[in-house]
């Protein structure tokens, strides 16, 4: 029963779709600043490109061929292996580490999420509630009753709920002779 009971667990979280929108409501929000730096771009790029062109590439080549010099004089074979332990054990402490983020960061979403939820289903429903009193507008009453009245006929109404009345049905003999008399 332990599998049925994950399983049903499973299918009715809604954290997943929760975290799924909460995706696409930060999606918008980043969507909405790509113009922001498609302008800073525009305005950066030639600087940037002049730059590069005016590299020497003799220079960058004697920086890398320094650098990797200098990388490849500190390594010592004897310490190798004990960095390589070391490096490992603390490559797990990252994994560890990054998988506890990465589940703090999951719920943080799925809650903004639930958020973009409740917000866009209150601004359905209030898109709802509009188009009902557009489409269908509350009658007003003919007549105003007394001021007295008044409260007495909304308790009575509170009080009791209007039955709704059976509707007729014709029989199909009843329906035969209809059709019987309109046909002569």
């Amino acid at each position: 029963m332990a599998i049925a009971d994950d399983l049903k667990k499973t299918l009715t979280d809604p954290t997943p779709l929760y975290f799924a929108a909460g995706t696409a409501d930060l999606a918008v929000q980043q969507a909405k600043k790509v113009p922001e730096l498609i302008e800073q771009l525009r305005a950066e790029a030639p600087a940037r490109i002049e730059a590069v062109k005016n590299t020497d590439p003799k220079a960058v080549q004697e920086a890398l061929t320094a650098k990797v010099a200098e990388v490849f004089g500190a390594i010592d074979p004897k310490k190798l292996g004990e960095t390589a332990q070391d490096l490992a054990l603390r490559g797990v402490g990252v994994a560890a580490e990054y998988a506890v983020r990465a589940k703090e960061t999951y719920d943080k979403v799925a809650e903004h999420g639930e958020q973009a939820v409740r917000t866009w289903r209150g601004e359905f429903s209030e898109e709802i509630v509009d188009i009902a009193v557009a489409v269908e507008p509350q009658p007003e009453a003919a007549a105003e009753p007394a001021a007295g009245s008044e409260p007495v006929a909304e308790a009575a109404a509170e009080e009791k709920p209007a039955a709704k009345k059976p509707t007729a049905r014709r029989t199909s003999a009843k329906k035969a002779a209809v059709t019987a008399d309109g046909a002569s």
